[in-house]
């Protein structure tokens, strides 16, 4: 038996009806779990010894709302958890959809790895997934006047305020943008000699 099979059928044995779906994708074995499960998921992945993972390697966020061109109708945001068992020698990739589009909430697992305190404050800087029970939970990469969430696939690309630094107050000043949105084309090539071929 594989290790992926292994650790697979230790899943399903341990968190049983707890695991939404188990999929293989490019070697990697990927647990989806309901939000109400996650907390507890979280904890049995990290204490059980038939699992064992020590160490939580990634948190990300995920925008689901164009996946597929538009034909996706599920839950909007997830988080997409990376885990590592050193002992057990095995990874494992949990994502967990978040149950309301329109104020997406998740339990914090800062409690379990430390390491997680900086990456949800990520995923709620640029997706605005709320971390209950983080206890620092502010924006990590914009600033802390920064209106939405940057990696939300319907924020504007060129932002809702631009920021300059204006010589006659002498400090920076917010401003709303002034980009006009253009169109950008492709140059295309039309010269006969073009990478050397006659």
């Amino acid at each position: 038996m594989s290790k992926i099979d292994t650790l697979q059928t230790r899943l399903q044995s341990v968190l049983g009806d707890k695991l939404k779906s188990v999929k293989l994708a490019k070697g990697e074995l990927t647990a989806t779990v309901a939000a109400g499960d996650y907390l507890e998921v979280m904890r049995t992945l990290r204490d059980h010894p038939e699992l064992a993972f020590e160490q939580m390697i990634d948190l990300c966020g995920v925008d689901y709302s164009t996946y597929g061109d538009g034909r996706y109708e599920g839950p909007r945001y997830a988080v997409v958890v990376h885990l590592l068992s050193v002992s057990q020698n095995w990874r494992l990739r949990v994502r967990c959809f978040c149950p309301d589009d329109e104020w997406p909430v998740m339990p914090s697992i800062n409690d379990l790895w430390n390491a997680a305190n900086w990456y949800e404050r990520e995923a709620f800087d640029l997706f605005g997934i709320i971390f209950e029970g983080h206890l620092d939970l502010r924006r990590i990469l914009t600033d802390y006047g920064f209106i939405g969430h940057p990696f939300r696939k319907d924020f504007p690309i060129t932002g809702h305020v631009e920021m300059r630094y204006d010589p006659e107050q002498k400090r920076v000043i917010y401003q709303p943008v002034t980009i006009e949105p253009r169109e950008i084309t492709p140059r295309v090539i039309r010269e006969e000699n073009y990478g050397g071929l006659h």
